[in-house]
């Protein structure tokens, strides 16, 4: 039976990378406790893991949903890059013909939602291949930081299908177990990905924030 801490971070964690609580939103200690029926020590512990994970910041003695920050979403993908390459080129060489073939890039998303967990899917199960659970949870955590990101990028249905088509690209290389192929399709699918989603971010910036999203940097 999950504790009252792993109730309220799990809660708090979904709500927040579904923006229901949106980027910027105060945290109330006290009004959590109320919600989910739990005490303030659990409450402070389950915030203290979700500000790990970086999605809630403390504001003074408060706590806030962190904006969602342009600058990191940039140095996340530079850092995603890195490992999922790293990744990926282990899995061409360890993954056995079996795990390769359940690699898959053909369900293509039908909205945003399925387009957050399939996409997440992908991407540690492609790291997991390689059989370094500490590069897997790298990935899993970069994911996690970017999900809120790519949660409003992923509201294009032109955008999904591009995505779809890159992961078919990359799915394609390391079943051939080509590093080097595989290495460049990640590469192009980071930079195309982040250069959607930047421009997604940045054209709708005005009007996220008259509905309360705060998106800071360049």
């Amino acid at each position: 039976m999950p504790s009252q801490t792993d109730h309220v971070y799990a809660q708090v964690r979904r709500a927040i990378l579904s923006l229901d609580l949106v980027p910027g939103a105060h945290l109330s200690e006290r009004g959590l406790e109320s919600e989910h029926g739990a005490s303030r020590t659990p409450v402070r512990a389950a915030l203290m893991r979700l500000e790990g994970e970086g999605l809630v910041a403390r504001d003074g003695r408060a706590w806030l949903v962190a904006p969602i920050d342009l600058d990191e979403v940039a140095a996340l993908a530079e850092y995603r890059e890195a490992v999922e390459i790293a990744a990926a080129r282990l899995a061409c060489e360890r993954a056995t013909d079996a795990e390769l073939a359940s690699l898959s890039a053909d369900e293509v998303p039908a909205g945003e939602d399925a387009g957050m967990v399939l996409g997440s899917d992908f991407h540690v199960g492609l790291a997991a291949l390689g059989g370094n659970p500490f590069l897997t949870q790298a990935v899993r955590d970069a994911v996690t930081r970017m999900a809120r990101a790519r949660w409003l990028e992923l509201r294009s249905e032109e955008g999904r299908d591009a995505a779809w088509q890159e992961h078919a690209a990359i799915v394609e290389a390391v079943r051939a177990r080509d590093p080097e192929a595989a290495a460049s399709a990640l590469s192009r699918h980071t930079q195309a990905n982040l250069d959607r989603l930047l421009t997604s971010l940045r054209a709708d910036r005005r009007a996220l924030g008259a509905r309360g999203l705060r998106i800071v940097g360049a």
